[in-house]
This record gives C-alpha cells, sequence and structure tokens, in this order.
C-alpha cells in the first residue's frame, strides 16, 4: 500500500492562493508535526495508522480499524483525545447492547414538591468528541444503526427532542477479522457510512521489542494538550479550503467509476471479480483525502499521486467481490491495487 506521508516534496501553490490561506496550511503542517510527536511518545511505530486516523478526522469522516487484539486500537484513540484536548467514550458493543445504552434514553423524574412526573433525557456515551466503538460487528444491526445515524446527522432524536452531538465528532470503529462467531457484519450500506478501512498489522521485530521493553516497566508518560476542539474545527475547514485542480478531480472520479462492473469504463478484471464497485462517496472521499494528504505535507495544491496514497483505504471496504475472486483468492486491495495500475491520469 502507498504510504500515506511519505518525505515531503516542494509543490508549486496555485497562483490564486492567498497569503493567509498559505499560512493556514504551513501552521496545519506544523500541528500535524507536532501531533505526531506527541504520540510517539505513547506509540511506537504505526505512524501510517495514525496518519489515516488523523486524515479522517480533519475530513470530518470516521474510521473502521480491522486488525487483531492487542494492537493498541484503544491506546491510539485515547492517546488522539487527550493531546487533542476532546472528551472521549468508548463502548464495548455485545450481543445485549441496546441502541439506548449508546445514544441515551428518557427517565421519569418527579418532583417531590408538586408530585408531578416530566421526561428526562440522560445522555449516552455517544455524547464525545470521540467515540471507539470497540468490536462494532459484536453488536445486532439494530444497535449498529443508531451508532451510524448518529455519525450520520451528528445529533441523536429522542422523544420528539433533538440532541446535537459535540463538535468535532469522530468515530473510530473496530473489527477482530479473524474471529466471525458471535458477529453481526456490518452490511456494505452501512460499511459505506466510513471514509477509511485502516487495516492495523502487526509490528516489526524492532517495534515489539520496544513495546515490550516501555510496557513491562514503570513508566509515567506525560502527554501535553497540541490542539484544542477549536483548533481541530478550523483545521476542518482549512481542509475544505484547498483547491484541487480539474484533471485530479476527474482523476478521483474515473477511478471511482472504473471499479464498477457495470460501467462502461470497468477493465475486464474488473468484470470478472467485483459484483459491486464503490459508489459516488467513494470519490468525495477520495478527494477529501487527498486534500488532508496535501495540507499535512504543507502543500496547497492536490495532486494524482495523493489521490493514489488514500484509494487504498478509501475504496478496499466499497469493493464488494463475487464468487470467483474469492475462489481464486483475490482481495479487495489486489483489486484497488489493479485499479490504481490501470486508471491513468490525464
Amino acid at each position: 500500500m502507498a504510504e500515506i506521508n511519505p518525505p515531503r516534496a516542494a509543490e508549486a501553490a496555485p497562483a490564486n492562493a492567498s497569503k493567509d490561506d498559505l499560512a493556514l496550511v504551513e501552521t496545519l503542517r506544523k500541528g500535524y508535526d507536532a501531533l505526531m510527536a506527541e504520540m510517539g511518545k505513547s506509540i511506537v511505530g504505526q505512524r501510517d495508522v495514525l496518519d489515516q486516523i488523523l486524515i479522517a478526522m480533519f475530513c470530518r469522516g470516521h474510521a473502521l480499524m480491522v486488525g487483531v487484539p492487542g494492537l493498541a486500537k484503544t491506546l491510539m484513540v485515547r492517546t488522539l483525545a487527550q493531546i487533542l484536548d476532546l472528551s472521549f467514550n468508548r463502548v464495548q458493543f455485545t450481543p445485549d447492547l441496546m441502541p439506548s445504552d449508546i445514544v441515551g434514553t428518557e427517565v421519569v423524574e418527579e418532583d417531590r414538591a408538586t408530585g408531578q412526573r416530566s421526561f428526562r433525557f440522560v445522555k449516552g456515551p455517544v455524547f464525545a468528541n470521540m467515540i471507539l466503538a470497540d468490536e462494532i460487528n459484536r453488536t445486532p444491526p439494530k444497535t449498529q444503526a443508531a451508532l451510524l445515524e448518529a455519525m450520520e446527522e451528528h445529533r441523536v432524536t429522542a422523544g420528539g427532542e433533538t440532541y446535537p452531538l459535540p463538535a468535532p465528532f469522530f468515530v473510530l470503529a473496530t473489527q477482530n477479522p479473524i474471529e466471525q462467531e458471535g458477529t453481526y457484519p456490518l452490511p456494505e450500506a452501512q460499511l459505506d457510512r466510513f471514509m477509511f478501512e485502516i487495516r492495523i498489522l502487526y509490528p516489526s521485530k524492532a517495534e515489539e521489542v520496544e513495546i515490550v521493553r516501555q510496557t513491562t516497566a514503570l513508566r509515567d508518560t506525560k502527554l501535553e494538550p497540541v490542539m484544542t476542539s477549536a483548533q481541530v474545527l478550523e483545521v476542518q475547514r482549512v481542509v475544505r479550503k484547498i483547491p484541487v485542480g480539474e484533471a485530479v478531480l476527474q482523476y478521483a472520479v474515473n477511478l471511482a467509476c472504473a471499479s464498477r462492473p457495470q460501467g462502461e469504463d470497468a477493465p475486464d478484471f474488473i468484470k470478472e471479480w467485483v459484483r459491486y464497485g464503490a459508489g459516488p462517496r467513494a470519490s468525495q472521499f477520495l478527494i477529501l483525502g487527498a486534500k488532508a494528504r496535501a495540507a499535512i505535507r504543507g502543500n496547497f495544491a492536490v495532486s494524482v499521486g495523493d489521490v493514489k496514497a488514500v484509494a487504498p483505504v478509501v475504496l478496499r471496504h466499497r469493493i464488494v467481490t463475487n464468487f470467483h475472486a474469492e475462489s481464486e483468492g483475490i482481495t479487495s486491495d489486489e483489486i484497488v491495487r489493479r485499479l490504481i495500475e490501470h486508471v491513468k491520469a490525464g
């Protein structure tokens, strides 16, 4: 997979870029570097994963993390919330979890003076800036849908009243890829709500040695906040201001369209191995992710390389393979790799 944040290369800013815009991007780049440095105090390695999480957050998106237990998924999110000075809640998804356990519920209260009863809404754990939905596929579809509605609308409705969720609002859901017994896989339509599907791999041997050294000794790591919630919201605004050239925009759309076996531009391997391709959300997230990637590298211009770099995490969970692909051991990651090779930039 292409590295999300390789060494920076100077790229010319558009002629219409103002000094204020360029200053904002430079501030974002410095903020990103400070974030990564502070995260490094608690997290060993996993730089690509951290990049992808930050890019999704800066785009106002949500991310699905897939990895075996013990790869520091919870620690990553808790650490990030701490250095961004954001509120954080972790929800352990289980088969008996109800929607009200996540979004909240109405309780009856009685006024002791008058004896009158009234309903009061008690907010659930979803009312936080960052939510870790741990093992989201372990809960039934009804409860999954309750969280996904909050992700899409950034609000909760109960008893005819609407309660806005705090801003910024970011959901990081996790799935265990090796244990499928007693799980409720997310439907494709719900998977499409996640901007990225992030795969967490085992650390290298050298990284694992450092992990063991740090976690088995008496160690007090003090993390300092790097950004505030207001600054995160400003970063999200700056990312959307990054301009995109017509050629880059067309490339992102061509990439998504080429993944659809019913389309005119679909290559033969897509028609052979793919049942359903990526929808328009993929095109939107390819451009948004490319904007954020350019910005954290200090560039006020988006390149085709930025789109290619985020394509695997945007497309892998949006491409549904058919029986032929499964019988031949062809994964969606392999299909995305071939797509990137096949679709040429204009």
